[in-house]
Order: C-alpha cells, then structure tokens, then sequence
C-alpha cells in the first residue's frame, strides 16, 4: 500500500480560503467534483447545507459566476462591495441584520451602504433573517431591518446631546432661519396639528419635513436619516421618529388641518415677498400622482407620464403667477369634485387676502363651462383654453392670413412673434354669457392655441403673454416631482397624500427663500440645484448653553455660502431659546 504523500506547503489556502469567492468555489467543488456529501461540504466550509444547495443549484442552471472576466474597457467594479465582503459574511454569522452590519461597517471606518450589504449576502447564499413569534425576539439583534441600539423619539435633552458631532447633513440646517421667519411654530397651531404625549405637533411636521429637503423619497426610507445629528436637531429631537410613527401621524389629520396650515403659510408668503397679494394672478393646474398597483378604490385619472389613464390620486396646485411660488395644493379630490377646485381655490384665497383672486388661468382640462359664470358672479378673470370642437376647426379653416394679427411678446425664443385673431364675443354651450377668444398661431404647436377669457380690457399682447407664463407651473410641478419626490405615492389614501403634498408646498417655499438669499445668480435655481450645492452639505454641529453652532465644510459653493444674507444668529423657538449660528469653512 502506497503512503500517503505528506502535506505539502500552501495546501491551507485550498483548506481554509480567505476570500469568500474562492470559499465558495471550493465548496461547491468539493461536492460536485470530489464526491463529498452536502452537509460534509457545507461544514468544512463553513455553510449551512441549505445556503450551499442554492448555491449548487445556481451554479447547475448557469447564474452563478465562480470566476470573475476579465476587465473590459469602461468596466464598473466594485472595490468597496469586494474590501468589505469577507466582514459582511462574518457579521451576518453573528445574526447581524442588514442595517446593523452596515452599521457596524461604518463604525469601523469602511462604510458600506444597506444596499451593498444586501447585495453581498445574496450573493454569498444568505437568506433573510426571519422574525420569531417569541417576544424577545423583537429587541433581539438578528431582527430583520432594526438597528436595537437606536433610542426612543422624544423632544431633545441638549444637556445628553453632544458638545461636538460631525454630520453629513449640516447644510439641511441653512433652512432653519426661514422657517424661524415664516414663524412655524405659529402655522402649526393656527391649524391645529395635534401633537403626542411625547412628540409636539411642531416636531411631527419638521420631521416629515426633513425627508422633503433631503430628497428622501419615501417615509419607509427614514431610517437612511436616523444616525445623523442634524435632522434630530432640525426637527428639535433627539432621533426622528421611526417610520411606522410618522406613517401612523397622517392619520390623526384631517383635510382642515392642511387647509388651515395653508391659508396661514399663504399670509407669512405675502408679507416675506414670496406671494404677491395686489396682483393676484395664479396658474392653475392638476397632477395625477401614478399608483403602481391595482387598488380597486383609486380613480383612473390621465397621467402624462405614461400617456394613459392609470389609477392615481390627483392632486391640484395654484402658483403665483408673479413669482412663480406655489401657494396651494389639495389631494382631497375626486373626479366628482374636480371641477370645483378653482372655486375651492377662490375660497382659499379669499381667506388669506381677504377678496377674490384677480385673474385664474388655467388648463382647459381644470373646470368645466358652467365654473367660469361663477367666476363672473364673483368678478374673477379667467383665461383658459377652448376644446378644438370640429365646429371650430373649420371656422378656423375658414380664416385667411390677413385675418390675423402679429403680436411681439417680451420673451425669448424663436416663438415670440405669434399671429392671433380675435373674436370680441363668443357663445359657449354652457357658459351664461359671451367670451373673448383668442386664435393663436406661432407658438410652436402644429395645431392653433384657442384662448378664451372673460376680460374684455386687457390688450391682446398682454393675454397671450400672461397665458405663455402659465406653462412654468408645469416646470415648478417637475422640479418638485423631482426635488421633493412628489411622485413617490404616500399611501393609497388620498387624505394622507393631502399631507405629503401640502409639504411639497411648504419645501418650496423655504428654497425660495433660501434662494432669495443667495442673491441674483440664483434666482431661477431649481430646488434641485440648491438641494446638491448646499443642504447636501457635511460639517459639523458644537453646542454650548446658549448658541448652536453649525460649520459647514468647504465645498465648491461655499463662496455663494458666505456672500449670502443669512442672518448672524436666529433664535430657534424649538430649541428652548438657543440661537443658530453659521460658520464656513
């Protein structure tokens, strides 16, 4: 009988591998190749006999790459995912969850995010940490997607918070002094929002405000805030609240509230220039926010965005049509009732500035023929769009050139030199009295523009140009859909969604003013914009008895930071008094 060779150098590296790609290609080797059984395969290499036969099983049906290709031009790699691979799968042994490990990643000084974390344990074979019915299963570490360390909300203790922390947040606090001006914590009981035994209502509004200026795209998401100092402290907390809390909180609300929150925002609008009360213009529009599934109560409204009728909540918006600020909003419609939201609008306004608007202009699609005589009871302008009846298109095939008129209007573009004829007095079906309609051509649609108003005053130059500006509210509607995620659906029921979107309004707002403080090169800067140059800034945040102290990190834009009108200090009502000063790298 031959003796058995002895081990030679280096056999520990096939015995015990290092890495977690080699690890796994052993162990599969060994049992498809070498003959060993599942679970002496899965032992020796440190497997549950479950985690290898997926592993098997995809190797078998072609979805499991034992060997990396070779590198190719314009490659992406992951070296971070690769580095930390090997601590993530022996986290994961510990019965670490997914946001614990990440967690733990970046306290050692490699941080990977929840994502890659996930990722890595898929591929390495691992499944889901599963809940036990036990109750000490809830505090315990491996329950899936907690971080147990994490403390209770409840209103900030500055004497427990730290005198200095570093954050990845600090710029979201550049908001905090316009929302001290707009005097916050006043809207929040001129509505009425009811507060907790822990949590106040101001409290409530300035955490679902946060995940609004930092883009954070749904309320699920929150725990990607929960580990930094700053969104505490701008929501005067010692943690945000968990996302079952802030979810359950629009329950407790009614459509009044978001009414009532409205009509006093629109007056702080007024008086900090950000709304204009003697013009009293405003662009009208809906929006359809898509549900991605198949809930029998939702209507089906048009959605742009996909060019089809899907279920959705619709929502309304009004923008100033001077500054281009929105100033309402309401997700409390349905199809029976849309139609009355220029009236409900007229209602709103009336509250705040105490008369009528002057001037709606809207999108033909807004209201219905019967709405603008109501209008003309009340004295409101309108200016809308007709429907393109076959009637009136051959009237308008009937029209010869020199029927037409050019007009010049003050804005740039190839489309500033439309020809228009004009009707002094139209019947309509439904209208109780005659129009003034509008036939443009020129402004850069293949089919004519018909206009229709009630006001037999203003000059035809100046009604096709206050018409053309009604198209920006489109463009503010894609920069909050974009900035503050307007179209992540809140729920499935249309009064929360009345919550999220009255947010929308009150983000807007802010950057506006926030905007108006970074001087003239900013003044069409989209909330995008100023959400990536400056809250999406780190720094870090020292606290003593009376001051807060936040210094920024310097980034390209902190120039504009530091030329900007931010005030010297700003006493914070909901930090007992403490006043907020900036510094800048």
């Amino acid at each position: 009988m031959a003796a058995k060779p002895a081990p030679r150098k280096g056999r520990e590296a096939f015995v015990s591998p290092a890495q977690a790609s080699q690890r796994r290609y052993e162990a599969i080797r060994a049992y498809v190749l070498e003959g060993a059984s599942l679970e002496q395969a899965a032992a020796r290499f440190g497997y549950a006999p479950s985690a290898l036969s997926s592993l098997v099983r995809d190797f078998r049906a072609g979805k499991l790459a034992l060997f990396a290709e070779p590198g190719r031009p314009g490659r992406k790699s992951a070296p971070r995912k690769d580095a930390a691979r090997a601590a993530v799968v022996e986290l994961r042994r510990q019965g670490l969850s997914v946001h614990e490990i990440s967690a733990r990643l970046s306290a050692q000084g490699t941080p990977l995010n929840r994502t890659s974390v996930g990722e890595i344990l898929a591929e390495e074979g691992f499944g889901r940490l599963l809940r036990h019915p036990e109750p000490e299963a809830s505090a315990s570490p491996a329950t899936a997607g907690r971080d147990t360390r994490l403390p209770r909300a409840k209103v900030i203790d500055f004497g427990a918070f730290p005198a200095r922390a570093d954050t990845r947040l600090a710029g979201l606090l550049l908001a905090v002094p316009d929302l001290v001006a707009l005097d916050l914590p006043a809207l929040a009981r001129t509505a009425g929002y009811p507060g907790t035994r822990v949590i106040p209502a101001l409290s409530w509004l300035l955490s679902l405000l946060a995940l609004k200026l930092t883009g954070t795209r749904r309320v699920s998401h929150v725990d990607d805030l929960l580990d930094d100092p700053a969104t505490a402290l701008f929501a005067g907390l010692a943690i945000l609240p968990k996302k079952s809390a802030l979810t359950e909180y629009s329950w407790r609300l009614s459509h009044d509230h978001q009414r009532q929150f409205l009509a006093a925002l629109g007056k702080q609008m007024i008086g900090a220039g950000l709304a204009t009360a003697d013009q009293a213009v405003f662009d009208l529009d809906f929006h359809a926010v898509m549900h991605w599934g198949h809930d029998p109560v939702l209507e089906k409204h048009y959605v742009p965005a996909r060019s089809q009728r899907a279920r959705s909540v619709l929502t309304f918006f009004a923008q100033d049509s001077q500054t281009h600020n929105l100033i309402y909003a309401s997700a409390d419609i349905s199809k029976a009732t849309q139609n009355r939201e220029a009236i409900a609008f007229c209602d709103h306004w009336k509250q705040v500035s105490g008369q009528d608007p002057a001037m709606l202009v809207m999108d033909q699609k807004v209201t219905t023929q019967q709405v603008p005589g109501e209008l003309d009871d009340r004295g409101v302008k309108f200016l809308t769009l007709r429907m393109r009846s076959p009637a009136l298109l051959r009237h308008i095939s009937s029209l010869a050139p020199s029927d037409f008129k050019t007009v010049t209007l003050d804005r740039p573009g190839p489309h500033n030199k439309p020809k228009v004829h004009e009707d002094k007095a139209v019947k309509l079906t439904s209208y109780p009295g005659t129009a003034r309609q509008l036939v443009v051509t020129g402004l850069g649609r293949d089919a004519p523009t018909v206009i229709i108003t009630n006001d037999h005053n203003m000059t035809t130059r100046n009604l096709v140009t206050q018409y053309a500006r009604r198209m920006t509210i489109e463009q503010r509607l894609a920069e909050i859909i974009t900035a503050f995620c307007a179209d992540a659906l809140s729920s499935t029921v249309n009064l929360n969604v009345d919550l999220d979107i009255m947010l929308c309004v009150l983000a807007q707002a802010l950057l506006a003013a926030f905007r108006a403080r970074l001087g003239a090169g900013y003044h069409a800067a989209t909330p995008g914009t100023l959400q990536r140059r400056f809250l999406d800034s780190s720094g870090t945040i020292s606290v003593n008895d009376d001051q807060v102290t936040v210094r920024i990190d310097r980034r390209a834009y902190s120039p504009v930071l530091r030329q900007a009108s931010l005030p010297a200090d700003t006493a914070v009502p909901w930090w007992h008094g403490r006043r907020l000063h900036f510094e800048f790298s």
